[in-house]
């Protein structure tokens, strides 16, 4: 059974994006870089030709991942979810009971995780020990610190 990646629609776009990017612009433009760099002769001690060939090495594989990603990718709704506990989709308020402080987190696939952005993969501690809670409910987890308990303020999908 092949395995399937849980996406946002957006997540799916921007892999998309992504590929579409690598095939029609990174792609040629690596092709004819190579093919500039063997015009200068001895390829031995071409450092140009070196470098064009293992950045045509990284795109040609990224564009196999991205290819293969896009195919295993489900995309999931959050608006056909059970909105009254936590789940993929969900944007979720939750405060460290320790320090009091609040964190919003939206979860996603691990392809879309961006902790910047506040974007927590599904695969990760934290959302995995508040998967299915509600709110109003506090959960434990372990951290590098040790282990850190968190109360869900709300749970939203916008």
């Amino acid at each position: 059974m092949i395995e399937k990646f849980p996406m946002t629609a957006e997540g799916l776009k921007k892999l998309r994006e992504e590929l579409e990017n690598l095939k029609n612009s990174e792609r040629p433009k690596v092709i004819k870089a190579i093919a500039d760099a063997r015009e200068h002769g001895d390829l031995s001690e071409n450092a140009e030709y070196h470098a064009a060939r293992e950045r045509q090495s990284f795109i040609e594989g990224r564009i196999v991942e991205l290819e293969n990603k896009i195919t295993r990718a489900e995309v999931i709704d959050p608006s056909k979810l059970d909105n009254s506990k936590v789940t993929f989709g969900a944007t979720v308020v939750l405060t460290d009971l320790e320090t009091d402080k609040k964190n919003t987190y939206k979860i996603v696939g691990a392809d879309e995780a961006d902790i910047e952005q506040n974007l927590i993969s599904i695969s990760a501690p934290l959302c995995k020990a508040m998967i299915n809670k509600k709110v109003g409910d506090v959960f434990e987890v372990q951290t590098p610190k040790g282990l850190k308990e968190y109360q869900i303020n709300s749970i939203d999908f916008k």
